[in-house]
C-alpha cells in the first residue's frame, strides 16, 4: 500500500484531534467519524453517531468504496457522565454503556468484517486506566473494562487474518475535560501521580503511532497504558 487509510473515532477534539493530527503528519489518510465537524484539521470528516448502527454500518460502505481499503481503525469516541451509584439513573449508565462500549463494538465489527477480507489491518481502542476502578463512574469504568474484554476476545478471532487488534489506556490527560476541574481537583488528581505531572494528547497519540506501524506487528491483544505509572498503585 502506498497511502495507508485509517479511521479515528471522536476524532474531532481532545485526545482524538491530537491523535488524528499526528497520523496526518506521518502520511495516513486519516478519516474522522465524529458528530461535530473538527476545525483546522485536514482529516476527510463523516459525521456518524457510533451508536447508531445503520450510520455506522453505512458510513463503512461509503469509505470502502471511496477509498478501497482500510489500514487502521482506532475507536477513540467516548463519554462521561460521573455520579455515584445511589444517584445514577439506568438510562445514564445505559448513555455511557452505548457510546463507550456498544458503539466500540459496532465499530470493531464492521472494522472486522472489511479488514478479514484484506487479510491486513490495525484495530486500537481506547479504554482508560479508569477500568480499574474509579468512584463515581460505575458506568465509564464498566464500559472501559468490556472494551479491553471485547479487545482481546477480538485479537483471538481476527489474529490468523493479519490483524492485530491492541488497547491504550490513558490515565491523567490535559484535555478540555480535566482543565474544567477546579484547580484544587486538578492539583489533587497530579499529586497522585508518580510523576507528579499531568499527560499530553500527543502522549496517546505516540502511543497510537506505535501500535499502527507495521514493525509492531506481532503485537496483538494487548493493553499499553499511558498514565505516567498511575496503574501501578498511588505514589508515597
Amino acid at each position: 500500500m502506498s497511502v495507508k487509510t485509517v479511521i479515528v473515532t471522536g476524532g474531532s477534539s481532545g485526545i482524538g484531534l491530537s491523535i488524528s493530527e499526528l497520523l496526518i503528519k506521518e502520511q495516513y489518510n486519516v478519516i474522522i467519524l465524529d458528530l461535530i465537524t473538527p476545525n483546522k484539521c485536514d482529516a476527510i470528516f463523516f459525521k456518524c453517531d457510533i451508536t447508531n448502527e445503520t450510520e455506522v454500518v453505512t458510513t463503512f460502505q461509503t469509505i470502502l468504496k471511496q477509498h478501497s481499503t482500510i489500514y487502521g481503525v482506532i475507536n477513540n469516541a467516548g463519554i462521561i457522565c460521573d455520579k455515584m451509584i445511589w444517584k445514577m439513573t439506568s438510562e445514564e449508565f445505559d448513555k455511557v454503556i452505548n457510546v463507550n462500549l456498544k458503539g466500540t463494538w459496532l465499530v470493531c465489527r464492521e472494522s472486522a468484517k472489511i479488514m478479514r477480507q484484506q487479510n491486513y489491518g490495525r484495530i486500537i481502542n481506547i479504554s482508560s486506566r479508569a477500568w480499574l476502578g474509579n468512584p463515581g463512574q460505575t458506568n465509564y469504568s464498566a464500559s472501559k473494562a468490556g472494551i479491553i474484554g471485547l479487545s482481546r476476545a477480538l485479537a483471538l478471532e481476527l489474529g490468523k487474518y493479519n490483524v492485530s487488534v491492541n488497547v491504550i489506556a490513558p490515565g491523567l490527560i490535559d484535555t478540555p475535560l480535566t482543565q474544567s476541574l477546579s484547580p484544587e481537583v486538578r492539583q489533587k488528581l497530579i499529586n497522585l501521580q508518580p510523576q507528579k505531572n499531568i499527560g499530553k494528547p500527543e502522549d496517546v497519540a505516540q502511543a497510537v503511532s506505535f501500535l499502527l506501524n507495521e514493525k509492531t506487528n506481532f503485537i496483538n491483544g494487548q493493553l499499553l497504558y499511558v498514565d505516567g505509572g498511575r496503574s501501578i498503585g498511588l505514589s508515597i
